[in-house]
């Protein structure tokens, strides 16, 4: 099996990497990556991609097709990747995250690529009040980033011919430890904060919900889809995938923390405006569909795996939001030293 895996070597793609190579140890892994984020390995003392049979660099807009080649399944990561991001470049969110995913999708189905696995989000569902959301019920994207997965996901279903099996994984918020870690991720800012600070400052009242899942997990989910078959969910499935227990309201998040890290102070914004995006989600087809496969990591697990990589890094910076760990500030270092042009194309 040829497993070809578009951004690699980002926050996902690292922890992938090494879960699909200890679970597929004779599939030819292959990854591609633009490689903005290579540089900020955080807790490995090797690279992951020496776990790759191949790795490409390259912009998902010129995508290379002959990479397709005898390949059985994509994994597609790969894109501007959060809503922080997608507001400063929303232009080339579209072009990435959209056209160039469609176009890539295109090319797979058309060199018979057999499975096609694409990382969606949770956020598409917005401002959801009430009930957990389920995949039939009515999306409400707020940000350049939720409508770019929306459009993908669009797409897939309606131009797929037949000839691929498709999962779109709609994940949770995601967190937890990771080879390139990210600190722009509300979990992973709350244990930093907690170990540099001894303090988390909560911006919003506390009460939006938000589901999270461990990237651990997220890995699991996508060697799941690897396997999946049509007489499992479709030619197409749109599943979300997370926990039932992983919905939380962001002051909870702070509390766990809190408990976990003593001496923890949490201060909250009770007169900030309300923040819009909040949703709680139902993840109960994905647990009828993988229950084999259904997140493992507890949060109480994700903050102390967090502790302990942030820890073994001898992490102390107060000022981590000014840091390459976020990877907004890294794509403008980029561009600032003129490494990278406006549209995020390298120099």
């Amino acid at each position: 099996m040829r497993i070809l895996i578009t951004g690699s070597m980002g926050y996902v793609g690292s922890v992938l990497t090494r879960h699909l190579r200890k679970n597929f140890p004779t599939a030819e892994l292959v990854g591609f990556d633009s490689g903005y984020f290579a540089h900020n390995l955080t807790c490995s003392a090797s690279l992951p991609e020496v776990r790759l049979d191949r790795l490409h660099f390259g912009d998902l807009r010129n995508f290379p097709t002959d990479l397709l080649d005898g390949v059985d399944a994509v994994v597609h990561l790969a894109a501007i990747s959060n809503d922080p991001m997608g507001k400063e470049f929303e232009s080339v969110t579209e072009a990435i995250n959209e056209r160039a995913s469609v176009e890539l999708a295109r090319m797979a189905e058309e060199k018979g690529v057999a499975k096609f696995i694409f990382a969606s989000s949770c956020s598409i569902y917005g401002a959801a009040e009430g009930r957990p959301r389920r995949e039939s019920d009515p999306l409400n994207p707020l940000t350049a980033y939720a409508r770019s997965k929306v459009a993908m996901e669009n797409a897939l279903r309606t131009n797929n011919a037949g000839k691929m099996t498709v999962t779109c994984l709609r994940f949770a918020t995601a967190c937890g430890m990771s080879d390139r870690l990210r600190l722009d991720l509300v979990l992973n800012d709350f244990v930093a904060s907690a170990l540099a600070t001894n303090e988390i400052n909560v911006l919003s009242d506390g009460t939006p919900w938000r589901p999270l899942i461990d990237v651990a997990d997220m890995a699991r989910a996508i060697e799941w889809a690897v396997h999946r078959t049509p007489e499992t969910g479709g030619d197409v499935l749109l599943v979300n995938v997370g926990s039932t227990q992983g919905n939380y309201q962001v002051r909870q998040l702070a509390e766990v923390v809190a408990a976990e890290l003593a001496g923890t102070k949490i201060s909250i914004n009770r007169d900030a405006l309300p923040d819009k995006r909040s949703y709680q989600v139902d993840f109960s087809l994905f647990s009828q569909l993988a229950p084999s496969h259904a997140p493992v990591v507890s949060l109480t697990q994700s903050v102390r795996n967090l502790s302990a990589g942030l820890r073994g890094m001898s992490f102390s910076d107060k000022e981590f939001r000014g840091s390459s760990l976020m990877r907004l500030r890294t794509l403008k270092d980029h561009i600032e030293q003129g490494r990278l042009s406006s549209d995020l194309h390298w120099q």
